[in-house]
């Protein structure tokens, strides 16, 4: 097995484990049994657990990014890839939390971790902001007076309503089905797209 496929395998196996017992409950050798590695292997890779679990929120965070770059890569127009790029960001981040069980409350509880490895995620999602943003105002669809604080301010607003999207706190009572076009149209109106 190659450098880079052993230490993949070695960061979902650990993924695995945190999810199903939670990082303070998971040793070192426990990620190193259940990999089929030993110690050794694991520790050339990874000094400690915490820099595992670094590498675990990591690889999250890279799935989420390569999605979003898909979207905003789609050919599509503009309007409709920020709103493609809204709900991809959301339903990924309540995916990636659902699926990882016991990680999630510790996701939360290490937040300044989270955070710390997000920075560079938060850069390249940014950057995927900007280029649609700028696309559209390219193309005469968008009439904004800055693509970067455009950027920003969606990119914070997007976080914001992480955390009541993935409890399902945003709009109770009303369908996604029923939020997508007042969504769609909030989108319109902050691009200048509506008089």
């Amino acid at each position: 097995m190659s450098v880079s496929k052993t230490r993949l395998k070695l960061v979902e196996v650990a993924r695995e484990l945190f999810a199903r017992k939670g990082m303070e409950a998971t040793t070192m050798n426990d990620i190193a049994t259940a990999s089929g590695r030993g110690r050794r292997t694991l520790y050339t890779y990874f000094r400690n657990k915490e820099e595992l679990y670094y590498a675990v929120i990591e690889g999250e965070l890279d799935r989420l990014s390569e999605l979003l770059d898909d979207v905003a890569s789609a050919s599509i127009a503009p309007e409709n890839k920020l709103f493609m790029l809204a709900y991809t960001h959301l339903n990924a981040i309540k995916e990636t939390v659902a699926r990882n069980g016991s990680l999630r409350a510790e996701f939360f509880r290490n937040i300044w971790t989270v955070e710390k490895v997000r920075r560079t995620f938060d850069r390249e999602e940014r950057s995927i902001l900007k280029r649609v943003l700028q696309e559209g105002v390219d193309k005469g669809t968008f009439h904004i007076e800055s693509v970067a604080l455009m950027a920003d301010i969606f990119l914070y607003a997007l976080r914001g309503l992480e955390v009541p999207y993935i409890y399902n706190r945003l709009g109770v009572g009303v369908t996604e089905e029923e939020a997508k076009p007042f969504v769609k149209t909030l989108i319109e109106r902050a691009m200048g797209m509506h008089d």
